[in-house]
């Protein structure tokens, strides 16, 4: 929230030309970048371009293969249901309880692997025919038919914990006993579970670089070869279209060549003011939690480490709760998907002491604990340091 009181926007350019058939992006060639902050540059080039015709200098193009996201562990299920739906962490927790315990549909929630074990692979076609209905009836019958693909990217022994990845459970289900809340949950879990066993997605990706005047354009688009996964999702896709401003728009490219000319119809400059940082909505607080590193001070490289192997900052049993406790004592409160800190919030901050606000610290005594596990340290040390530490701590606040 600093960092955004703080933001002074600033306004960039840009330069596009239309061909007819292409729509050409300038490109600085210093950066790569493709807009520049220079207002009378861009329309000095601008001004050159008139009458110009731009060569094509370079087609490439590559076959791109793209698998499928993987399997939900709870911390990334959570995240899908906040985007998608706005379900807080919490919500998703125990609408995911009710899906294990009562409907008996999904496995375990409180997870935080993305793998299965072998042993849970050969129960994969008695789960795909337990989800033979409805909207997934044809999807899990063609799977049915064949041998199942199955690798390392979702089938790993070590990479499963106490828990492996949250997947359908081999019991018969009845969609028509479960709320639309527990519906939408299944629905993404099973979906997700459906898109690891079919073929990565296939695309020509097509990179063309043009030059015009001296300056640099650049177009790009992609032609499916082969759906694979992707047909789990039909038209679900909202993400492939997002796009941010530093990148080039996908279009339908004509067939070009190398050396060959084509005349600029269409010129304009283009501007835009770049954009403070966004707010935290619950699905990005869950990934830096998770993953804390970029909000650490020291960079200390073992501390760093060790946030890297504990997964961050609580664990996937409580970040839910660590959240919603942030709302219950009125500390954080939600303005649509954003969450804005109060004014106790901010009181709070300036008031406490510095340690307790750091992902150092939790690094620092994920260490410990570590060495009391592995005999380096005795149990009755660390806990002598935590009681002087606290006393020491509360004092500094009652001054």
């Amino acid at each position: 929230e600093a960092q955004i009181r703080e933001f002074v926007p600033q306004e960039y350019y840009g330069i596009s030309l239309r061909d007819g058939q292409v729509c050409w992006t300038w490109q600085d060639k210093k950066s790569g970048g493709y807009r520049s902050f220079d207002k009378e540059r861009m329309e000095k080039i601008c001004r050159e371009l008139k009458g110009k015709q731009l060569t094509v200098t370079e087609v490439k193009e590559s076959k791109s293969s793209v698998p499928s996201p993987g399997l939900y562990d709870l911390t990334e299920l959570q995240r899908e249901a906040t985007r998608n739906y706005g379900y807080s962490a919490k919500q998703t927790l125990n609408i995911m309880q009710q899906l294990y315990e009562h409907h008996k549909v999904l496995t375990y929630p409180r997870t935080d692997s993305r793998y299965i074990s072998a042993d849970v692979a050969e129960t994969l076609k008695e789960r795909l025919r337990a989800i033979s209905i409805g909207p997934y009836k044809k999807l899990a019958g063609s799977l049915i038919m064949q041998p199942l693909r199955l690798n390392k990217s979702f089938v790993d022994d070590k990479k499963v914990s106490d828990h492996h990845a949250i997947i359908p459970t081999e019991q018969f289900v009845q969609m028509d006993k479960m709320s639309t809340e527990e519906r939408r949950i299944y629905d993404l879990v099973v979906r997700r579970f459906l898109s690891v066993l079919y073929p990565p997605c296939v695309y020509m990706q097509t990179s063309l670089k043009g030059e015009a005047a001296g300056e640099n354009f650049a177009a790009r688009g992609k032609v499916m070869l082969e759906q694979g996964w992707r047909v789990v999702y039909d038209q679900q896709d909202k993400e492939e279209n997002e796009e941010t401003e530093e990148s080039l728009r996908e279009q339908t490219l004509p067939v070009m060549k190398k050396g060959e000319t084509r005349n600029i119809q269409k010129m304009e400059l283009t501007k835009g003011k770049t954009k403070p940082p966004a707010y935290f909505t619950e699905a990005t607080l869950l990934s830096a939690m998770e993953n804390p590193v970029k909000y650490m001070e020291s960079r200390d490289a073992q501390a760093v480490k060790t946030l890297g192997e504990t997964g961050g900052l609580g664990d996937v049993d409580t970040r839910a709760d660590i959240i919603e406790k942030g709302f219950n004592t009125y500390l954080m409160q939600k303005r649509g998907n954003e969450i804005h800190l109060t004014g106790k919030a901010r009181q709070l901050l300036t008031l406490v002491p510095e340690d307790l606000k750091k992902p150092e610290l939790t690094a620092d005594w994920e260490m410990k604990l570590s060495r009391i596990a592995k005999g380096q340290m005795k149990r009755d040390v660390f806990m002598k340091e935590i009681d002087a530490y606290t006393r020491e701590i509360v004092e500094e606040i009652k001054a």
